[in-house]
């Protein structure tokens, strides 16, 4: 069963175009992973997907558990289990962590429980982000999707700024909200993971791994492999792909 299907996705922003035409399915309890260069539209596509408003919808849809969501605002998608976890989470001054758990989950038993996993309970009587390292804003980001428990994750570049014991505790934290010890057909929630550098793969097992240039997604294979072959010869092979699906385009 599709979770998300998106279907000839345009998006903008600040007037210039930047998604070009986007084609992806995610099936439930499946983990997709985005590779690309910088600029590619990776983080644009997962703000899109979300509903950030800072990017316009040109053209195409987005089904979300069947339902057409493309018209819907952040807290509806949100509401029907869409959670982000941002690139560079922003600092919220005068709201304590623990309150904006609260709000997603009033059960104080959880948010106690999901803090001692990630070992945040010393930060949930502070401002959310505010003075907090790299590592740290990260975990806040992630617990907050434990608490929210979406069903479909969309994780920018959750290794970014994060040392090698955070991202351990960042990646059990995961395998937890997508059930990782269940087998896949039991399995209820998807995650769409953008990395640079490939870290979390040695965490986290992901299903199908997809290049993104230009706006533009370039087929799909296995994960590790596709990696390989990024950091053997860098995107060269995958621009040559990109030339050619524009000559398609172009002919058509």
């Amino acid at each position: 069963m599709a979770l998300l299907e998106i279907k000839g996705l345009r998006a903008s922003s600040g007037g210039r175009e930047i998604l070009k035409g986007i084609d992806f399915t995610l099936e439930e309890g499946r983990t997709a992973v985005i590779f690309g260069p910088n600029g590619s539209g990776k983080s644009t596509f997962l703000g899109s997907i979300v509903g950030l408003p800072k990017y316009d919808i040109t053209k195409g849809n987005i089904l979300f558990k069947g339902k057409d969501i493309t018209g819907m605002s952040t807290y509806e998608r949100t509401q029907l289990g869409i959670g982000l976890a941002f690139q560079y989470p922003p600092s919220i001054k005068g709201v304590r962590l623990r309150t904006l758990l609260d709000t997603m989950n009033p059960d104080k038993e959880a948010i106690d429980h999901t803090s001692e996993i990630l070992d945040m309970s010393p930060y949930l009587d502070r401002d959310v982000n505010v003075g907090f390292s790299g590592g740290e804003r990260k975990k806040s980001e992630i617990l907050q999707l434990m608490v929210q428990m979406p069903d479909l994750l969309l994780l920018d570049e959750p290794e970014s700024g994060v040392d090698i014991e955070n991202i351990s505790l960042i990646a059990d934290a995961l395998k937890i909200i997508l059930e990782k010890d269940k087998p896949i057909k039991k399995r209820r929630r998807s995650a769409i993971i953008i990395t640079h550098t490939g870290f979390i793969l040695d965490y986290i097992r992901a299903d199908k791994a997809y290049v993104m240039m230009d706006g533009r997604i370039l087929g799909c294979g296995s994960p590790s492999e596709i990696f390989e072959e990024i950091r053997a010869r860098g995107y060269k092979e995958c621009q040559k792909c990109l030339e050619e699906a524009k000559k398609e385009n172009h002919a058509a």
